[in-house]
């Protein structure tokens, strides 16, 4: 039976480009996955695989996140319920956290714990937004960075990041004006600061990884 990636479709995120990526990304597979875009709680219920994408604000994210009617129950159903291995891509990163500071504080998903803060750099040549390309150094063994070679550069836009609770949740990081999470991982949950659906190459092959990982 070919297997269900439902990336969620929330209006608040890069779909198209994340949809073309993913379906880049499942031809180098034996098997390749049906990538559907959906907001349908039934379709997200059955996926074996959540792609949670986001762009803009913490709050405005969370908020059209909620307003899809049995979404976020759905979400949880398939990753908390069954299973399913979960990525989520920048914002979709951050709502993994407990709360997001934006505009006020704003409760998160909290299936990692810590919050979502404003990057501070430590110079003024480095700009906020932190928009580029930029090396990641990640853990030895992370999955997700399988066959990639150290140091590789991903495509990041954002102004804020996650700081993680439990050091061990952080399994790749990169520096602007000092370090933060570039990826983290705990059980079968997943996410990435940057965005591999516009970071070419080395973006496949993480999402290809994605694909193929069973935690």
């Amino acid at each position: 039976m070919t297997r269900l990636v439902a990336l969620i479709d929330y209006g608040s995120g890069n779909l198209r480009s994340a949809e073309k990526a993913l379906q880049r990304a499942a031809t180098a597979l034996g098997h390749p996955p049906e990538i559907l875009v959906t907001d349908d709680p039934n379709s997200i219920a059955r996926a074996d695989a959540i792609v949670l994408p986001g762009v803009g604000a913490f709050s405005a994210c969370r908020q059209a996140l909620a307003a899809r009617a049995g979404v976020s129950e759905a979400i949880s159903q398939a990753v908390r319920g069954h299973g399913a291995p979960f990525l989520g891509i920048c914002v979709g990163m951050q709502l993994l956290a407990t709360r997001g500071l934006e505009f006020g504080e704003t409760p998160g998903l909290d299936w990692i714990a810590g919050d979502v803060a404003p990057l501070t750099p430590s110079e003024p040549r480095h700009k906020i937004p932190h928009v580029g390309w930029n090396a990641v150094e990640f853990a030895s063994g992370a999955a997700l960075f399988r066959a990639l070679p150290a140091d590789v550069d991903m495509y990041f836009t954002h102004s804020f990041a996650v700081c993680a609770r439990d050091d061990a949740d952080v399994v790749a990081w990169t520096n602007h004006g000092g370090r933060f999470a570039a990826a983290v991982t705990r059980d079968n949950l997943a996410g990435v600061q940057f965005h591999p659906e516009k970071s070419q190459g080395a973006g496949l092959v993480l999402l290809t990884n994605f694909l193929e990982w069973r935690p």
